[in-house]
């Protein structure tokens, strides 16, 4: 395996994944329930005092197809990634897959959300402008990040690991 690679892709994968979210949360994309999921619950209350209720719950068929669309997505990238890598067994395909999705989670977690998601205003939920601290919850975002983020990082990191084996 070619690590610099490896570093390389990390670097390139969170600017894909930086470009994604932007545009996901961009207009009136953001007031879908595959994006309200992601607030916290006083957020998301707060917000529903305003608007129409929406189901937000993982169980709701917006959220898990954007879930879905993001386990092809990932499970394409690290695929890519891990043969860019070098990887040509299940487990070296799944172990820098898992290795940059522990990666994104974490970026996610500590950049996006704590930092950009946290502070810029153009990711407040119409109506919960003034909710300032609750838009801090370092705790909520780390929860998510550990599960379901660990479970969500699994399934597209033994799938890509399985599609390197397969493509020898």
């Amino acid at each position: 395996m070619v690590w610099y690679v490896l570093v390389i892709e990390a670097i390139v994968f969170a600017v894909l994944f930086t470009t994604i979210l932007f545009v996901s949360f961009h207009g009136e994309k953001m007031y879908s329930p595959a994006c309200i999921h992601n607030y916290p619950p006083d957020i998301q209350e707060e917000y529903f005092k305003t608007h129409e209720r929406v189901d937000v719950s993982y169980k709701s068929k917006k959220v898990v197809l954007a879930k879905s669309c993001g386990i092809i997505m990932f499970t394409v990238i690290l695929t890519i990634c891990a043969k860019l890598a070098g990887a040509v067994t299940i487990w070296q395909g799944f172990a820098i897959a898992f290795g940059l999705m522990v990666w994104i989670g974490a970026y996610d977690t500590l950049f996006l959300d704590w930092v950009l998601f946290a502070n810029m205003k153009m990711f407040r939920l119409e109506g919960t402008e003034h909710m300032d601290k609750a838009y801090h919850q370092k705790w909520f975002h780390l929860k998510g990040a550990i599960f379901p983020g660990v479970v969500f990082a699994l399934i597209p990191a033994a799938l890509a690991g399985l599609f390197v084996s397969l493509m020898g």
